[in-house]
Formats: structure tokens, sequence, C-alpha cells
């Protein structure tokens, strides 16, 4: 029996081992250098357009509740995310407004009127190119992945943070462009957005972002 459980031991050990191996804490020259590669990448971002999937976790819901669709981002701050399945959904982030259509039924919201608002959009374009490194408003960790990086940003703002605990973005290491973005709530919920199939620099007309 003792064997058994020397064994057991042995094995849980080694599992627990590989979990916390998976995320290492970057040195201060790989910040710095992993940082510069993110910047010189996001700065040749003029254009971008991207398939997701998300995935929303409520902690009374036992299934992630999934939806998925196309995210177009032109700079300096035009972007749009297209919920396609299972509704037709869009928002576009346009002249200080958020422009929302739900299967044609239209709003807009000034983000002028609303410092959170102004924040939130900020944190969505920066996630979008990569260009949020702002150690002013954030505290920021990274970390190293298997073939990713990760950057942990916790907001500085109080007010913000009652509604964003974290921001986690993973970074393709080859790339140094972003394939996952994870937002933490203030509660156990959190939204995590898979980017793929990623289309960079290619001509996007600014009548893509009327809604």
């Amino acid at each position: 029996m003792k064997t058994k459980l020397y064994i057991l031991f042995f094995f849980f050990t080694i599992y627990n081992a590989s979990l916390f191996a998976q995320e290492l804490k970057m040195t201060t020259s790989e910040v710095a250098s992993f940082k510069e590669d993110v910047l010189i990448v996001s700065k040749k971002i003029k254009t971008l357009s991207t398939d997701f999937i998300q995935y929303k976790h409520l902690d009374f819901i036992s299934k992630d509740i999934e939806t998925s669709g196309k995210m177009i981002f032109k700079e300096p701050n035009l972007l749009q995310w297209q919920y396609k399945k299972p509704y037709n959904y869009s928002i576009v982030f346009k002249n200080g407004k958020i422009l929302i259509n739900d299967e044609g039924k239209k709003s807009a919201v000034d983000i002028g009127n609303s410092k959170i608002f102004a924040r939130i959009n900020k944190l969505i374009v920066g996630s979008v190119s990569g260009n949020m490194f702002d150690e002013a408003a954030f505290t920021i960790s990274y970390f190293k992945l298997k073939g990713q990086n990760l950057a942990k940003f916790i907001p500085k703002d109080a007010t913000l943070k009652k509604y964003i605990k974290q921001i986690e973005l993973t970074f393709d290491k080859e790339e140094a462009t972003v394939v996952q973005v994870k937002l933490l709530e203030s509660s156990d919920d959190y939204t995590r957005i898979v980017l793929k199939n990623k289309v960079i620099n290619a001509k996007i007309d600014d009548s893509v972002f009327t809604n």
C-alpha cells in the first residue's frame, strides 16, 4: 500500500511540476526583447482582419458560451467585431462612438461621455495591435509558454478595475502578434477570444465600419 502511495505521490508531483513549467517568468532582458519585437510589428500593422472564437465563462454555467465571427481593424482606431454565430450582432468603434447593430436594431453610445468606455476602447484597440505596454496604466508581468509569450495586465485605475480585474494577451512567439485575449472580470467570470486566420495590411475601405 505504501509503495502505491509513493508512486501516486511521485506522478502527482511530476504532473504539477509540468503545469508550472508551462508558464515561466521572463527575465529582464527577455522582457525588453519581447516588447521591442511586438512594438516593431505593431507599428507595421495598418489593417488587420481575423476570424475569432469567443468563449464566455460564467461561474454558474458548466459549459462556456461560444460565439464566433470576424474582427476588422484599421489604424488608428477603427474597429469592428462581427458576431455571426449563433446570432448576427456587430459592434463598431468609430469617431468616438460605439455603434451597435443587433440583428437590425441599431443604437449608439458616445464614448466621450464616459471615461470608462474610452479606456475600454483603448484597451481593445491596443490588444488587437499589441501596442498596449503602458506601465503607467497597468502592472504588467511577462511569461514564456511553449511557442508563445504571455503578458498579464492588471489595471491601476480603480474604476476600470471594477470591470476588468486582469487582461491576458497571448502572443505567437515567431510573429509577435496577439493570438488570444482573455479578460478576467472582478468575479470569477471571464471572456476568452481566440484569433485565427489573420490577414495583415490588406486593403480595407472605411465603409466597412458602417453599422
